[in-house]
This record gives C-alpha cells, sequence and structure tokens, in this order.
C-alpha cells in the first residue's frame, strides 16, 4: 500500500478543503492510502507517516506573500529529516490558497519545492492545460499554475469556497501525485 501524506495548514478552513479534495483525488487510485496531517498535530506518529509516505504534498494558504507561519514552523522542524535525508527520493507536490486571484501564492509555492529540494524528494507539478476562460470558477486550473495547485477562496465560510473548479482540479492533481507514487514504487 502506498500512502499519500498531505501536511498542512489552514486557518479559516479554506486550505483544508483543497487538502480533502485532493485526498479523494488520491484515494481514487488503488493500492493507496491518504493521511491528512495537519501541522498543528504534528507528533512523533505524524513524523513516523511522513517517513514510511511514498509522497508527501505541502500545503498552506498564502499570506503576506509565503506559506502561513504554522506551516514554516514544520518545514523548519524537518531540518532532522534533512539530517538524514529521510524523504529523499518521496514524491512532493504543494498547493496554495489566498484570497487574492494572484496574491502572490507562487512565492509560497516555490516555497515548498525549494523545501522538497533540500530534502532530495521528487516535484511533481499539476500538468493541467491551460483554461479556455481565465478566472472561470468552474474551469479546471483557472489561475494558470504549473508549479502546483493555486486556488482562490472568498471571504465566505469554507463550505461556500474555493470554487468547484479549484477542488475539481485538487482531485486531478491528487490522482496524479498518487499515481506517479504508485509508479515510483512498483
Amino acid at each position: 500500500m502506498n500512502t499519500v501524506a498531505i501536511v498542512y495548514h489552514s486557518g479559516y478552513g479554506h486550505t483544508r478543503r483543497l487538502a480533502e479534495a485532493l485526498a479523494q483525488g488520491a484515494g481514487q487510485c488503488a493500492d493507496v492510502r491518504v493521511e491528512l496531517v495537519p501541522v498543528e498535530m504534528i507528533d512523533e506518529q505524524a513524523w513516523r507517516t511522513l517517513a514510511s509516505a511514498a509522497a508527501i504534498v505541502f500545503g498552506s494558504p498564502t499570506y503576506m506573500g509565503g506559506p502561513s507561519a504554522p506551516f514554516k514552523a514544520f518545514a523548519d522542524a524537518s531540518a532532522k529529516v534533512f539530517m538524514t535525508q529521510g524523504w529523499r527520493d518521496k514524491i512532493a507536490g504543494g498547493f496554495t490558497c489566498s484570497g487574492q486571484m494572484s496574491g502572490d501564492k507562487l512565492a509560497t509555492l516555490q516555497a515548498f519545492s525549494l523545501l522538497a529540494m533540500q530534502h532530495g524528494m521528487i516535484w511533481v507539478g499539476p500538468a493541467l492545460p491551460a483554461p479556455a476562460e481565465p478566472g472561470d470558477p468552474d474551469a479546471s486550473n483557472r489561475l494558470g499554475s504549473w508549479l502546483g495547485l493555486m486556488a482562490q477562496a472568498d471571504n465566505v465560510p469554507p463550505d461556500e469556497s474555493p470554487p468547484d473548479g479549484d477542488l475539481e482540479s485538487a482531485r486531478d492533481y491528487g490522482r496524479r501525485l498518487a499515481g506517479f507514487a504508485i509508479r515510483l514504487r512498483g
């Protein structure tokens, strides 16, 4: 059984919805188990889950042009793993959400990909086609991101936003990441 671990922080619930959609997509693949790991819940068992996972997906809202402070604390704590290269050759990916269409989300995804590279991981992007109508809330990859998944949430409760296009993009990305994890582990 291949495990896809989704380690994330969600300030208001919107990023959690993306994590859940990503988990739904990854869970559709045979021989894949998905573990949601909120950074606030990191304990020894969570570190063991990450150590045994075939893929680790990083997620955080974009606050002030980068990952949230709780996610950054998790990333900093992963230095112990870095010292042993414990995540070397695992599949990695990332997702982020903010209230603005851009909101400097690219900087958050770059931080995630750099974290993955420092750990010797193999980064996988979403590879979703560009939308015919950029910004259309029902379109897949409506924000046109190639490095990782970007979503935009309105200032409403998380059960109302992010829109369906962003959630379907997350499910698609979850399937892609799980597929790579399966191929890597053979």
